[in-house]
């Protein structure tokens, strides 16, 4: 049944976990970009805020909790490791200890469901980065497509975003705007990738499956210089404008492009955009993120079994020169 394959490789970005962490995290994301320090420190500001800790591993723990749980009960039969881009549990520690452990073929579930350089190719050379420090006999990893349009992601997020809608009041409920938000690219990488329009079909079978129309994508999380096209609108500069234009009274944003709640959705929404809606008098309710939603669990699952049944070979893989490192 496994084809090979005997083990799954959960792979994430990574995220500090204590406030001594939090500038060498920055550090590994930003290596070899030339970021200034000051952008560093701003950024570090915002894990301060939150002890240092990004919530990003505490929520891949839960996942592969409830994922052990799952397999536990319908199968595969396969150990689950973990490793991360950027931070503890690296991938190179975890491929090693795979190694150790005699695994010689993993299917890789990469946490995020669009195709861009930094989240599709970028996992891809890393994991082989690490392959190659680890030496002979490291373990082949296949990654798993992306799930952007998966009926179960698209499932559960019309979920959250009708529970959302329900906080609204009833009266107000046909008058609410709808945001669905996602990280911010430079326009450089989305040019040469898949993401942007991934994302509206992502929106698109959300908003089809509850029945509206009235819903926008914006963008978040922007770090590059502001001399450097990055994709827009951005949520803030988004909000303004339905204060301006609309006098929006309800909004809600349902962070689409995350699959679980990190440092960006928490800072840059749950603070930032909150805090400026106060100011211009909106109620935001901010939808939840899929998480550890069984169907979501399901969905992680399915795409295992795709993977190593081979169900379909050109669905299941990356073309081979999929999301271009872009030109600085």
């Amino acid at each position: 049944m496994s084809d090979g394959y005997d083990a799954i490789l959960i792979v994430s970005f990574g995220g500090p976990e204590g406030l001594p962490d939090v500038m060498p995290f920055l550090e590994n994301v930003t290596r070899g970009r030339n970021i200034p320090k000051e952008r560093l420190l701003s950024v570090a500001h915002h894990y301060e805020l939150f002890d240092g800790i990004s919530p990003i591993n505490g929520q891949n723990r839960l996942l592969i909790q409830a994922l052990e749980k799952r397999l536990e009960e319908a199968g595969p039969s396969l150990p689950i490791y973990w490793g991360n881009r950027n931070w503890h549990p690296f991938l190179k520690d975890t491929l090693l200890k795979m190694k150790q452990d005699g695994i010689k073929k993993a299917v890789a579930f990469v946490t995020a469901a669009y195709s861009s350089y930094s989240s599709c190719r970028q996992y891809l050379e890393d994991i082989e980065q690490a392959r190659i420090a680890v030496g002979d006999d490291a373990p082949l990893v296949e990654k798993i497509r992306a799930f952007y349009n998966h009926p179960a992601f698209i499932k559960v997020n019309a979920t959250h975003l009708l529970e959302a809608i329900k906080q609204i009041p009833q009266e107000r409920q046909k008058q609410c705007k709808i945001v669905f938000t996602a990280h911010s690219i430079p326009a450089s990488m989305a040019d040469n990738c898949a993401y942007a329009d991934q994302l509206n079909q992502a929106c698109k079978l959300v908003s089809e499956q509850i029945g509206i129309n009235n819903w926008q994508l914006a963008y978040q999380s922007r770090s590059g210089p502001p001399s450097q096209p990055w994709l827009e609108p951005d949520i803030c500069d988004y909000i303004n404008h339905l204060h301006k234009q609309e006098q929006t009274k309800d909004l809600i944003v349902l962070p689409i492009g995350f699959i679980s709640d990190h440092m960006e959705v928490i800072y840059d929404i749950d603070i930032e955009a909150k805090q400026l809606c106060q100011s211009l008098g909106i109620n935001l309710v901010r939808a939840s993120t899929a998480g550890t939603n069984p169907d979501f669990v399901e969905m992680v699952r399915e795409l295992i079994l795709e993977k190593i049944e081979k169900r379909d070979v050109e669905a299941c893989a990356c073309p081979p020169q999929c999301c271009p490192r872009p030109t600085r």
